[in-house]
């Protein structure tokens, strides 16, 4: 299922947009029209809420770690599980 919202005058953000759109949104890199547009729907959506505390916090969390405290292979497996997501592979 697809989630969908819908701003008046017809422009609208998918949760999936919502959700690639997150990590610029916390660095303060989005556009203005971007950030109001991603804003208005994380007025409406909870899940996407979510995910947004979610990654605030695994930000808070992985920016204590050093390249050297994760793991090589660890590494590898969780950037090749990132590109799947890119992708839209990922179950």
């Amino acid at each position: 299922m697809r989630l969908r919202w819908r701003r008046p005058g017809g422009r609208d953000i998918t949760c999936r947009q919502a959700v690639r759109l997150i990590t610029e949104y916390l660095e303060d890199a989005l556009e203005r029209d971007d950030r109001a547009r991603l804003e208005a729907h994380l007025a409406e959506c909870d899940n996407c809420n979510e995910h947004r505390r979610q990654i605030r916090i695994t930000v808070a969390v992985t920016g204590r770690l050093r390249e050297e405290d994760v793991d090589p292979l660890a590494r590898e497996d969780l950037m090749a599980l990132y590109r799947r997501w890119q992708s839209g592979h990922d179950t």
